[in-house]
């Protein structure tokens, strides 16, 4: 991962536990897409906004979220966001979604892909509390999706998302 610099981390997400492992993990402060909902809940949305995490509406486009995001890339910060937009079962990769794409064209950052493999097991979705479990955090090298204006943005959007969890796919088949 660059030391410095703009840089989008992207990961697969099967847990509540993933953004706290990767942030644990990586070289350098991370800030982070969390759904709005979360902000809505008493001390812990406060909790999470102070650990970098800002707000996105999931199920139709934010901008604000997007100029956030471009915001914290442009000052040369790192970004986590989950492609999937969402949590799969422990092992498991869902399609990725244009936005993470629209972040890597719009702000040219690098992506790092990563994968997170035993949250899902430490902590799934639907159980109460979490248990034992050993976690990992694999990081892949540095990739670039570059801008082609004479292509389909939505297209462009949405084969970078297909490249970042093909990325990821890879990682997670190392870790096997």
């Amino acid at each position: 991962m660059p030391k410095t610099g703009p840089v989008l981390v992207v990961t697969n997400h099967s847990s509540v536990l993933d953004p706290p492992a990767v942030g644990a993990l990586a070289p350098r402060p991370l800030y982070y897409l969390a759904k709005a909902e979360l902000f809505r809940i008493p001390l812990f949305g406060r909790f999470i906004h102070a650990l970098h995490a800002r707000p996105v509406r999931r199920g139709a486009a934010d901008p604000s979220a997007l100029r956030t995001a471009l915001r914290v890339l442009e000052g040369g910060g790192a970004l986590l966001v989950f492609p999937e937009a969402t949590r799969q079962p422990e092992g498991r990769l869902g399609p990725g979604r244009s936005g993470a794409g629209m972040l890597a064209l719009l702000s040219g950052a690098p992506v790092v892909p990563a994968y997170v493999s035993g949250t899902g097991r430490a902590w799934p979705k639907g159980r109460r509390l979490p248990r034992p479990a050993k976690v990992r955090v694999h990081f892949g090298k540095p990739m670039h999706f570059d801008w082609r204006p004479e292509r389909d943005r939505k297209e462009q959007y949405a084969a970078a998302s297909h490249g970042m969890m093909a990325a990821i796919a890879t990682l997670m088949d190392g870790a096997k």
